[in-house]
């Protein structure tokens, strides 16, 4: 597989999601079914769209520039170096489900 890589833009908003996912908010909640519903969608849930709308501005402007780079990608977290991370997120939000 050919290495796959993801502009700075693009990383700086996936780490805020992954930043914002790994603490105990709603917006945490939010940012966390999103991430999770990329990371594995069949076992996490799938995304509603509607989580969408109790995100403040920031963090939805960075699930779009997220979904845009997934769309044209192919790739998983795993794949860019950040499976130990959607794991300690799917630890806090979905473990206990």
């Amino acid at each position: 597989m050919a290495t796959v890589t993801m502009d700075s833009t693009t990383r700086q908003a996936l780490e805020r999601l992954i930043a914002v996912a790994l603490r105990d908010t709603g917006q945490s909640r939010r940012c966390a079914d999103f991430l999770l519903a990329w990371h594995n969608a069949g076992e996490n849930g799938g995304l509603d769209l509607t989580t969408l709308w109790g995100m403040d501005e920031e963090l939805a402007s960075a699930c779009g520039v997220v979904f845009l780079w997934i769309a044209s990608h192919r790739a998983y977290p795993e794949d860019l170096g950040y499976g130990d991370d959607l794991q300690r997120i799917w630890a806090l939000w979905r473990s206990g489900e």
